[in-house]
């Protein structure tokens, strides 16, 4: 019995028609060929946002980025606080108003070995754990009362 290879040899196609014996004939194509062409139902059905451009990008100048320390850098942050004249010292406590060098956020990591009262415009549950902050700013505070 001659085996089907041997049985279409001298037929161009071995019975398969035009394009079906090449690669991927039947398939209409590989991968996604013909999405938008022949696939395109299919594409609208099961990968909807295939084509395009999706969201949206901010531009740099309009994202605000809030500058924060840590409790544990307030230390070392003495000497911009006193350039700054941001700083004052009440016995032991330091008072502070950050928002004068501009820092927006105080977040709660680290320690200090001194006691301060700061003013922020944010501070994180932690922080305020650590630190005693101020709902205004320590020169209205004092020239208020």
């Amino acid at each position: 019995m001659p085996s089907r290879t041997r049985k279409f040899r001298g037929l161009r196609t071995h019975g398969r028609g035009i394009k079906a014996g090449r690669g991927a004939g039947k398939q209409g194509g590989r991968g996604n060929a013909g999405l938008h062409k022949y696939k395109f139902k299919s594409m609208l059905i099961y990968a909807p946002d295939h084509f395009g451009r999706h969201g949206f990008h901010r531009p740099a100048k309009v994202v605000e980025r809030p500058r924060s320390i840590n409790v544990g850098e307030l230390d070392a942050f003495v000497p911009t606080l006193e350039a700054a004249g941001a700083v004052v010292r009440v016995g032991d406590t330091m008072v502070a108003d950050l928002a004068r060098v501009g820092v927006d956020r105080l977040l709660g990591g680290g320690d200090t070995p001194r006691t301060w009262r700061v003013f922020v415009a944010h501070a994180t549950r932690h922080a305020a754990e650590k630190v005693t902050v101020l709902t205004e700013p320590p020169g209205q505070a004092a020239g208020s009362g």
